[in-house]
């Protein structure tokens, strides 16, 4: 198997070819929102041709106290590990609270989603299995306490993240407080 050629496409480096690669989180590219945080998914999602992983998706999230994505449930399962910082889990309905190395197991069609919390920037390792396309979008009033539900309940993520901000191709800010600064 070949090397992957990277490339800095705007944001930081990702893969334009197939292979393996070695890339470092401060090097990697980045997709940021106000609203819904930062994210490195190593992968090349947008490319032309897209560059992407068949078995598990795997990125660090960076959220921002208030910061959030949608709740939402999944036929794969996913795990997640906090590296730095504290967020809030919203989990089938009920709120927990994580901090540096605390993990969440989420088995399929667990609802969820995380926010951010605390004084700084939450860091959050997320990897999930990729065996199957089925997600759903619950309606959930804890989740829209925090601006994480939908509105209406929908299997379709164009529906669901119709009103959502759209990520940019751009670093997270507050750069010089992440851990690999």
């Amino acid at each position: 198997m070949p090397e992957a050629q990277l490339e800095d496409l705007g944001s930081g480096l990702t893969p334009v070819t197939e292979g393996w690669f070695v890339v470092n989180v401060r090097d990697a590219e980045w997709f940021s929102s106000e609203t819904r945080g930062a994210r490195c998914a190593f992968e090349s999602e947008y490319g032309d041709p897209p560059v992407e992983f068949d078995q598990f998706g795997i990125n660090v999230t960076v959220l921002e106290p208030g910061q959030t994505g949608l709740y939402h449930a999944e036929e794969n399962q996913e795990a997640f590990l906090v590296l730095s910082g504290e967020c809030g889990l919203l989990v089938e309905d009920e709120e927990r609270r994580l901090r540096p190395w605390d993990f969440f197991h989420s088995s399929p069609w667990t609802e969820h989603a995380f926010v951010g919390a605390g004084e700084g920037p939450c860091v959050i390792l997320m990897v999930g299995s990729r065996s199957g396309p089925g997600v759903r979008y619950p309606v959930s009033e804890l989740a829209a306490r925090y601006g994480a539900s939908v509105a209406e309940a929908t299997s379709d993520w164009r529906q669901a993240y119709a009103t959502v901000e759209r990520f940019r191709r751009e670093r997270p800010r507050n750069r010089a407080r992440l851990p690999w600064a």
